[in-house]
């Protein structure tokens, strides 16, 4: 029987060459995640081992600032004490903190969260290890500093240039001294490092005299632990001290589970690549053993078991996918190596090594690939196996009786209602349980409908008839052939369901939480303008008098974050400006007046109000940040906002409470409105920071709005995968249902259909499948987004379910193309068979 298999796999090897790709791609991409992540584990746990291999202890604290009085940080005495120890080499200090350089266009270079600046520490010899300079040196002077490598490159600098550099204060001009290259994690991830003199670090990141962290390295045979003891006494509770290796360890650790996670995200959608290509080697299986039913009735005649039968097909399902596997795996290493490439191309530099490729990706290939494609040839090996012999014989091909249709349908219903139930008490119940409940739901919905879409075939193409008429025969022709066998029709319509069901529903939350995102923006948004740091960090004071110099800005106010205690509880709270919040946001007063802030009053938020049944002249007892105590009394109650925290004060009472004031946006009202002058008029109040980020209405949806289009995109990336076999689906029932009507196709043109309406006849029955299994799927996608989007909608102001029409349109013409450039190679076989040779085919 095995031989008989390999003969068979042989013989059909043109016939079997989509299940091959099919599999081959499901493999590529599981193999290719595999040896991905273990590229990336190990060069990042390298870069890790080398950045502590010269550290026997790290002592790290978290800086006060905001307490004058307390201690800011390790100091200059504590360092020297630690550097005297028995077997410490040295102590180095290092203070970090945001820096940003622009490039000769005044646009900042790196991401703002990725830039960086720390001091340049030298050593006996003058040079700091941690930095290799490739010209120049490090900065010795309080107005030199260096660039590392590639942002000196993106910048166009070179040694001696001045070069501008934008902290959290004022922007400053510098010399740049050297430059360098380095593993710093804040460069590999796409932004720049700029070195300063130790001094002028501590002056803009900390205080003069302290540092953040000291790195102790040890002399040669001295031992870590003992020199952690004995540091441990000179830092107190103050800060954290460990071994480098204690570091190394741990940040393995926090990398492994990082990476973990991507991981198992791209191991999903390769499973869902996986699932579709079940269907496509199914439906191969199925029609194989279609063809060779009296083949199979002949062995079983000759004594043949049933069993055997079966492993027949699953042996020829194994050899097929063991070969699919092999060339997938190979297919997948150079899939990771071309991720890793395009890392590096999107600046997401990932450290210097070679790939992984050890045990776990090579086999968990080849058993993913064998394991799905016998799991898919199962049924079609067992129902081969179930052929009375005398009927195969007699070219009466076993048939689905009523009793195993209704069966079949009766399953897929009870499924299908299940899951739509799961589906609409999980958006009932809302939160995470309610999501928990609608994956279960979704799963057993997509299981229930692939079951039932043979039925669902001939209903739904039925309607699609009327748009065939006007194609004459060839239109008629191709509508009775697509419900043909509603069973083969089905499932390869299901691949494409499954594929957009998922990218539907996605759309549609997309499309939802877009629109929710745009109106809230819109709604309550008056200001012209909103600044933020580009790092994510606070504005400082400085900024904010500045940008109130600015010509023609008739309104402005910080969103400046703070808290309270009110009878023991914590309270977040935006300090503004009293006459300017109300012309900058667009805040619905429900009682009071927001007038009173400027009287020292406080303005509540409708739902901490109802909570805490507090209302206009209410008195409320309060603890400061800084531990004075006093009380406030109510004076507006306003609808929640998304843009101020439930309670909001004058900015100058938080102000004589907070030295530090911490600001994350300013927002600004012109006259005139925004325009290219009035920007520029804004830019020009702060410096030309480039480290500051200006932006209208426009630019703040489109900061809200990218994030939901970058992620949209990227799951549309990653389901490519699933879409690209179900295409491959299409292309091979066509072409194995071209090979089984060679007879008919042979009478048609026999009787005068002639080669150009044979192939559109082949086009046609292409573009129904696809449609028909498009419009499946975007029904049961666009469900489940609602679904999912009623659990978060009380968390989402402004919410209501936007079904992206313009998109369902576009998916709908793509299935058509699909079907279209699948129908291609089979339409042109079909147009070039042999009439008289096809009527004598058997």
């Amino acid at each position: 029987m095995f031989r008989t298999a390999l003969r068979n796999v042989l013989a059909h090897k043109a016939r079997l060459l989509m299940t091959v790709l099919a599999v081959m791609l499901g493999v590529a991409f599981v193999s290719g995640t595999l040896v991905f992540t273990d590229t990336l584990s190990q060069a990042f746990r390298n870069q890790s081992a080398k950045s502590y291999d010269d550290i026997a202890v790290a002592v790290s604290t978290a800086p006060n600032q905001q307490d004058p009085g307390a201690t800011p940080g390790l100091s200059e005495r504590t360092r020297q004490k630690i550097a005297a120890l028995d077997g410490v080499a040295d102590a180095t200090g290092r203070v970090s903190g945001f820096a940003g350089v622009p490039d000769r266009n005044g646009k900042l270079i790196g991401a703002g969260w990725s830039n960086k600046g720390t001091n340049f520490a030298p050593g006996k010899g003058g040079k700091d290890s941690a930095y290799a300079f490739t010209a120049g040196q490090g900065p010795v002077r309080d107005d030199e500093i260096a660039l590392d490598k590639d942002t000196a490159d993106k910048g166009g600098y070179q040694v001696g240039d001045q070069v501008r550099v934008a902290t959290n204060g004022p922007v400053e001009t510098y010399t740049l001294a050297g430059v360098f290259t380095t593993e710093d994690g804040a460069v590999n991830a796409g932004g720049s490092l700029v070195l300063f003199d130790t001094d002028v670090a501590q002056k803009l990141y900390l205080r003069p005299g302290f540092f953040s962290d000291i790195n102790v390295s040890a002399r040669p045979g001295a031992d870590a632990d003992r020199i952690l003891a004995a540091v441990k006494p000179l830092v107190g509770d103050q800060a954290d001290a460990r071994t480098g290796k204690e570091l190394a360890d741990e940040q393995a650790k926090d990398i492994e589970a990082g990476l973990g996670a991507l991981n198992q995200m791209l191991l999903g959608f390769a499973a869902i690549a996986l699932f579709v290509g079940v269907f496509l080697i199914s439906n191969t299986f199925t029609m194989l053993v279609a063809q060779r039913t009296k083949e199979l009735a002949l062995m079983r005649a000759v004594g043949a078991s049933r069993r055997q039968i079966t492993r027949s097909v699953l042996a020829e399902a194994g050899l097929v996918g063991l070969v699919a596997s092999a060339v997938g795996f190979v297919l997948g290493i150079g899939l990771a190596a071309g991720l890793r490439s395009g890392m590096n191309a999107f600046g997401l530099k990932v450290p210097a090594g070679d790939l992984v490729v050890g045990a776990t990706p090579l086999v968990s290939a080849l058993a993913v690939g064998v394991l799905v494609t016998m799991l898919a040839a199962w049924l079609p090996g067992r129902r081969a196996a179930k052929i009375p012999p005398v009927a195969a014989m007699s070219s009466v091909h076993a048939v689905a009786t009523t009793k195993s249709l209704v069966v079949r349908n009766t399953i897929g219903a009870i499924i299908t209602a299940l899951g739509a139930a799961g589906i609409a008490g999980g958006a009932a119940k809302g939160g995470d349980d309610g999501r928990m409940l609608i994956a279960i739901g979704a799963f057993l919905a997509l299981v229930g409908v692939i079951v039932l879409i043979p039925l669902l075939s001939r209903p739904v193409i039925a309607l699609a008839r009327p748009v065939l008429k006007p194609f004459g025969v060839a239109g008629a022709l191709a509508g009775q052939n697509a419900v043909r066998n509603p069973r083969r029709t089905g499932a390869t319509a299901s691949a494409l369901a499954i594929g957009l069901t998922l990218v539907t529903g996605l759309s549609v939350l997309g499309a939802t939480v877009g629109s929710a995102v745009d109106r809230m923006t819109t709604d309550q948004i008056k200001a012209d303008y909103m600044i933020t740091m580009a790092s994510g960090d606070g504005l400082n004071r400085a900024a904010l008098d500045a940008v109130r110099k600015t010509p023609g800005a008739t309104a402005v106010s910080p969103q400046q974050a703070g808290w309270i205690e009110v009878k023991g509880t914590f309270k977040s709270v935006s300090g503004v400006t009293p006459g300017d919040i109300e012309k900058v946001l667009n805040l619905k007063v429900v009682g009071g007046s927001l007038g009173t802030l400027a009287d020292g009053r406080v303005a509540v938020d409708d739902k901490t109000a109802d909570k805490q049944g507090w209302k206009v002249g209410s008195t409320l007892p309060v603890e400061y940040s800084d531990k004075k105590k006093g009380s406030l009394t109510v004076g507006a109650v306003y609808e929640a906002s998304e843009f101020v925290s439930p309670l909001m004060l004058d900015s100058k009472l938080l102000d004589a409470h907070d030295p530090k004031p911490y600001i994350p946006q300013i927002f600004v009202k012109m006259d005139g409105g925004a325009s290219d002058a009035a920007e520029k008029a804004v830019m020009k109040s702060l410096g030309d920071n480039p480290a500051m980020t200006v932006m209208d209405q426009k630019d703040i949806r489109d900061q809200f709005g990218g994030v939901i289009n970058m992620m949209l995109n990227i799951m549309y990336g990653l389901l490519a995968m699933a879409l690209i076999i179900a295409v491959l689906g299409v292309v091979n029932t066509l072409a194995m249902s071209v090979f089984e009507r060679q007879q008919e196709i042979g009478m048609l043109r026999a009787i005068g259909l002639d080669r150009r309406r044979v192939k559109r006849m082949v086009r046609l029955e292409a573009v129904v499948i696809s449609v028909f299994g498009a419009v499946v799927g975007i029904g049961l996608g666009a469900f489940l987004g609602w679904a999912i989007g009623e659990t978060f909608k009380h968390s989402l102001p402004n919410y209501a379910l936007v079904l992206p029409w313009g998109r369902i349109g576009i998916f709908l013409l793509l299935a058509g193309l699909v079907g279209v450039l699948a129908s291609l190679w089979p339409a042109r076989s079909a147009a070039k068979l042999n009439m008289l040779a096809a009527i004598k085919a058997e």
